[in-house]
């Protein structure tokens, strides 16, 4: 907690402190676990499914390519697995700036959870 922070709390009635208190913001693996849920939850169970088997068929192209012998099947696997596993990294990635929107909305939604506590 910064400096700015402790100036807002200090500044809050005790009511909007335990509103504070009960919408605090979430951590890390909270919010990439709720991506699991609401209305474009079986977006992300998609995704992560897909990704998961492009991860899966990266490796075992990379399998053959550590095995092949002559060059033509190496550069022939290495390329299919490198492209495989930046696909499954992209997919994975895809779902960062959705947590970050969420992260903001559910700010927004606590700010206005505040004020309309105020106009009670």
């Amino acid at each position: 907690m910064d400096k700015l922070d402790k100036l807002i709390e200090e500044a809050m009635k005790d009511d909007d402190r335990a509103l504070l208190k009960n919408t605090e913001e979430l951590g890390y693996f909270a919010l990439g676990l709720q991506q699991f849920r609401g209305k474009l939850g079986w977006v992300t169970w998609l995704i992560m499914a897909v990704q998961i088997v492009l991860f899966l068929a990266g490796i075992w192209c990379m399998t053959k390519f550590f095995a092949a012998t002559d060059a033509l099947p190496a550069v022939k696997w290495g390329i299919t697995s490198s492209t495989l596993l930046l696909m499954a990294m992209n997919l994975k990635l895809s779902l960062w700036p959705q947590m970050q929107a969420d992260r903001i909305l559910r700010e927004l939604k606590r700010v206005e959870l505040m004020l309309l506590s105020r106009k009670q």
